[in-house]
């Protein structure tokens, strides 16, 4: 019997978890939502591409009406950095103009500044990196392994 795969994600530097979503409200509804779904891919490809950002990697998930994108950061400068600027200030300010007083689409955010050494994370048999192990490079770890072992500031 072949044993499984086991990796995890360093924690030895802090890192940032923001969450951004939303839920389409009336489905029928595009001027509401639209705004909002389409302002998403262009930030998303921009961060992707430029290094250097403090930007480290992002997931988008679906789930019937919910959209929800996870995205792991350096520091929250960097994040704060690229909220004040010019691509998410436009698409920002579009929301607005467009959607935000509409009940047509819910939207939400959250963010979390996380230390070093009070995260821990392991992956066992996925077939690329995921989540904290594709923001950072993960590392193959013990079968036998403890969160006890793996959590140091908690």
């Amino acid at each position: 019997m072949t044993k499984a795969k086991r990796v995890s994600a360093p924690n030895d530097q802090d890192v940032v978890i923001f969450i951004v979503g939303m839920k389409i409200q009336q489905w029928w509804n595009i001027k509401a939502w639209g705004p909002v779904f389409s302002a998403m891919p262009p930030m998303l490809k921009e961060l992707s591409s430029k290094k250097g950002t403090g930007f480290l990697h992002y997931e988008a998930g679906w789930n019937g009406r919910n959209i929800v994108i996870t995205q792991y950061w350096e520091n929250i400068k960097s994040l704060h950095d690229f909220a004040h600027g010019k691509t998410h200030m436009n698409a920002w300010t579009r929301f607005y103009k467009k959607a935000a007083d509409s009940k047509g689409v819910g939207f939400f955010h959250e963010t979390y500044v996380v230390k070093a050494g009070s995260y821990e994370s392991i992956y066992v048999n996925m077939n690329k990196p995921r989540g904290l192990a594709a923001a950072y490079s993960s590392y193959a770890t013990e079968t036998d392994s403890t969160m006890r072992n793996r959590l140091k500031n908690v």
